[in-house]
């Protein structure tokens, strides 16, 4: 077992070596927001599960994306993201980063050919995008992306936070960076808060130097909890895998469902894509789905039978989060989006009906017989 090295501070026994150290002569430590050993051990493990150069942890999934964007996003460059992504690096995209003059582009998922048309004409510093997407669990086609980045000189970045490596490991498709929310698979357990960022190394020195200042730090402990984690992270995915797909196709032909969004079923959208794409793995543990209500998803009704349902529901708990050995559930509109206008979630597909269920470990028959019993009262 790795040990938690608990020191904010990192001593050295005379002055030669402090020059050493600082002229990169003497490998070792000097301040726990610069580095620590428990930390570094993590790290190297996440740079040999995404096949990467480097990599640096976080103190959360946001500060990782958020650093990583301050860090590499010039004063006045231009982001190209997409249109379904989690709401707060949305957020920090569309409200922060304009105040220093930074422009951003949205993109639909699927649209390869408007991205090489916006690097072509406007050119971009960075794309980024999640894959498989929250919540609408969208795929893109990371390799024709990150070619086309490549041709234009843009730095690529993919959050695989939902499929992990085990699924897909965004480097073989080319991708520069690839960032993560490690409190979810990587961790596993719902104990631990931190992100991650593993990449090429001159890019994540960028962002290293930029995290130093800003401290946004992951503690020891829980550079130590997410080290655990990891170990069983292919016993843990094989799980999630294998109870979301069951469940997506339980919901499939449910009459009380409109739509399922899992990218193995054949009438999404990214079906073939993600088929390409995921070389026939599957995509995590997290499916959406849209409960049938009245007819009109964005009527009272749908939204009392949607809640009736998740409260019907014996086996995962009512919260926001995924990834964990427990399965969760969240009725959308009321968890991450309850202070959205309506024309915004409308824009989004975020109907009244709309749920994200985060498969955990249990039995596949469980789930599915617990959700058929608490469709009876939506």
């Amino acid at each position: 077992t790795t040990p938690i090295v608990q020191s904010s501070t990192f001593t050295f026994r005379n002055t030669r070596e402090c020059i050493e150290y600082n002229e990169g002569l003497y490998e070792s430590f000097e301040y726990g927001r610069y580095g620590n050993p428990t930390t570094r051990a993590a790290e190297e493990k996440l740079m040999a599960l995404e096949k990467t150069e480097d990599a640096l942890l976080s103190s959360s999934g946001m500060n990782a994306v958020t650093t990583m964007l301050l860090a590499l996003v010039p004063e006045g460059g231009h982001i190209v993201t997409t249109t379904d992504c989690y709401r707060r690096t949305r957020q920090f995209v569309q409200t922060v980063l304009p105040k220093m003059g930074v422009r951003c582009t949205i993109i639909d998922p699927s649209d390869v050919n408007m991205l090489e048309h916006i690097l072509k004409t406007e050119g971009a510093s960075l794309f980024f995008s999640e894959s498989p997407t929250n919540p609408m669990i969208r795929v893109i086609d990371a390799a024709a992306i990150c070619k086309l980045c490549k041709k234009y000189n843009t730095i690529s970045c993919i959050d695989t936070t939902f499929a992990t490596a085990f699924n897909f490991t965004a480097a073989d498709h080319g991708a520069d960076l690839i960032l993560h929310s490690g409190t979810k698979y990587l961790s596993g357990h719902n104990d631990v808060i931190c992100g991650a960022l593993a990449g090429r190394a001159d890019l994540v020195k960028k962002v290293r130097a930029l995290h130093g200042v800003l401290g946004g730090t992951v503690d020891p402990h829980s550079a130590f909890l997410l080290l655990r984690g990891m170990k069983t992270l292919g016993l843990r995915m094989e799980a999630h895998n294998r109870n979301a797909l069951a469940l997506a196709k339980f919901l499939e032909t449910h009459p009380k469902i409109s739509r399922v969004h899992y990218p193995a079923l054949k009438q999404h959208q990214d079906y073939e894509v993600a088929k390409k794409s995921f070389g026939g793995k599957l995509f995590g543990g997290v499916l959406s789905f849209e409960i049938v209500g009245n007819g009109d998803p964005w009527s009272r009704e749908t939204f009392e039978a949607t809640g009736r349902f998740v409260d019907a529901l014996r086996i995962p708990y009512i919260g926001p989060s995924l990834g964990g050995v427990e399965s969760l559930v969240e009725q959308v509109c009321i968890m991450g989006y309850y202070d959205q206008a309506l024309e915004i979630r409308q824009r989004l597909g975020i109907n009244n009906g709309f749920i994200r269920y985060a498969c955990g470990i249990e039995a596949a028959e469980d789930l599915i017989a617990d959700v058929a019993q608490a469709l009876e009262h939506a």
